[in-house]
C-alpha cells in the first residue's frame, strides 16, 4: 500500500535520505525546508505527485499556510515526520548565547508543535496515521556542552507521550530516535569520529522499510529504529 509521508527538514541530512528512499519505494512525500536551493533541487528532482515547498517550521502563520495548500490537494498525512531540528554550538549551559539557546527551542519544541497543530486536525477527523517526533538518544541521557539540544529532545520525549494519550484509537505518536548517524550535526558534536557510523543514506536504506511498519500499537512508545 502506497502511503503520503510528510517530512519537515527535507533540505538535508536524515530528512533528504528518508525522502528519497520513500520515493524510491513508491511514496508520495510532502516536505519542507528552509534552504531556498535544496528545496529548489528536490522539486526539479522529484516532480508531482511528491511535493516540497520552502517553510520555517517556526513560524506559526507559515505552517498554518503551508498545511491548508497540501491538505487542499492531499490526503491528511499517513505518516508525519517531525525530522526538523537543531543543535546548539557545543559550550557550557551559561556559555551558550541566548540566540542559540532561542533558534534550538524554536525548532525543535515550537516548531513541531506548529507541524501537529496545523497538520494533525485532519488526521484526527480521519482517526488515522501515525506520528513520529524526532528525539535523540540525547532526549534520553544527556551529556555536557549540548544542554539546549537534550532539553529539547527530552521536551519531545514529553510532549509526545502526551499527545498520545489524546490521540483516537487507531493513531500512534511516537517519540524517536533515529540513533546516530553521519550527519553535520554529528560531525559538530564527534568531528572525524563521526565517520565511524552510517551515512543517512546508508541509515535510510533500513529506517524507512521500518518507519513503514508503525502503527497504532505503537502509540505512546518511546522507540529507536530498528528495535
Amino acid at each position: 500500500m502506497k502511503k503520503t509521508i510528510l517530512i519537515t527538514g527535507t533540505s538535508r541530512g536524515l530528512g533528504r535520505a528518508m525522502t528519497a528512499e520513500f520515493v524510491r519505494l513508491g511514496h508520495t512525500v510532502i516536505g519542507c525546508g528552509r534552504d531556498k536551493s535544496a528545496i529548489a533541487r528536490l522539486k526539479k528532482q522529484y516532480g508531482p505527485p511528491h511535493r516540497f515547498d520552502v517553510v520555517d517550521v517556526t513560524d506559526d502563520a507559515a505552517v498554518k499556510h503551508w498545511a491548508k495548500a497540501v491538505l487542499a490537494e492531499y490526503a491528511p498525512p499517513d505518516l508525519l515526520l517531525n525530522n526538523a531540528a537543531l543543535i546548539n554550538p557545543l559550550a557550557p549551559l551559561w556559555e551558550v548565547p541566548q540566540q542559540a539557546f532561542d533558534a534550538v527551542i524554536d525548532v525543535n519544541i515550537k516548531g513541531v508543535a506548529n507541524v501537529i497543530r496545523h497538520f494533525v486536525p485532519a488526521m484526527v477527523a480521519k482517526k488515522h496515521g501515525v506520528i513520529c517526533n524526532f528525539s535523540s538518544g540525547w532526549g534520553r541521557s544527556t551529556d555536557a556542552q549540548v544542554a539546549p539540544y537534550c532539553a529539547s529532545k527530552w521536551a519531545i520525549e514529553g510532549l509526545t507521550q502526551a499527545l498520545a494519550q489524546e490521540l483516537p484509537r487507531g493513531m500512534a505518536a511516537i517519540p524517536l530516535s533515529p540513533g546516530i548517524i553521519n550527519t553535520d550535526m554529528l560531525k559538530a558534536c564527534f568531528g572525524t569520529d563521526a565517520a565511524a557510523y552510517p551515512t543517512a543514506e546508508e541509515w535510510a536504506e533500513d529506517a524507512v522499510p521500518w518507519l513503514l511498519k508503525l502503527g497504532p500499537r505503537d502509540n505512546g512508545r518511546s522507540l529507536t529504529i530498528g528495535d
